[in-house]
């Protein structure tokens, strides 16, 4: 009977171990970015696009009350995922400068994109139109040739939609704050 006992802790810590373990690796992906404390209790993992208007919109509108309410509070961490949509060169490219541009000022720059996304994929040479936008960050077009030229940042994500958030593994789709907010609420109880 103590045998069968001890089996059964050794199976239930094993298993408690490899749970633990998958919890941890939620941020598993080579080139995620992570906004907010390691240990907050809510994870947020946002799945979008640097050519994607409701990406862009959501951005503008609500990102700023979701760091600040959320992330900044230490209530909520967010885990940022690049989901190239259409036009998919640009997409990448626009992604891959937001990683070049270091930890640091990676989010940032992400702002700056999107912020201004109708501005340089509007530009005749899109491209251009990046490469002059984040001069403003401190990179040269040069920076952006050799950023682009990386392959290691390729990074194959499979969603449906952009953006999509995932709350503690609750899947919110589409720039709506109120449900974002909604789970975000229940998370946090």
């Amino acid at each position: 009977m103590k045998s069968a006992i001890r089996l059964f802790a050794v199976l239930v810590a094993v298993c408690a171990g490899a749970a633990a373990h998958a919890a941890d690796k939620v941020a598993t992906f080579p080139i995620d970015q992570v906004l907010g404390k390691a240990d907050a209790p809510i994870t947020i993992i946002e799945y979008a696009s640097t050519t994607c208007g409701h990406c862009a919109n959501l951005h503008k509108t609500y990102f700023p009350k979701l760091k600040a309410d959320w992330i900044d509070t230490g209530k909520a961490k967010l885990i940022y995922r690049d989901f190239p949509t259409a036009p998919a060169h640009l997409s990448i490219g626009a992604s891959m400068v937001a990683h070049c541009a270091g930890p640091d000022r990676y989010f940032p720059m992400l702002s700056l994109i999107f912020d201004n996304q109708e501005k340089w994929l509007g530009a005749q040479n899109p491209m251009d139109g990046l490469k002059k936008l984040v001069r403003l960050a401190g990179m040269t077009g040069d920076d952006v040739d050799a950023c682009l030229k990386r392959q290691d940042l390729a990074n194959a994500i499979h969603v449906e939609a952009t953006p999509t958030l995932i709350i503690n593994g609750t899947k919110v789709e589409g720039a709506v704050p109120d449900e974002i907010e909604k789970v975000l609420k229940a998370a946090a109880k």
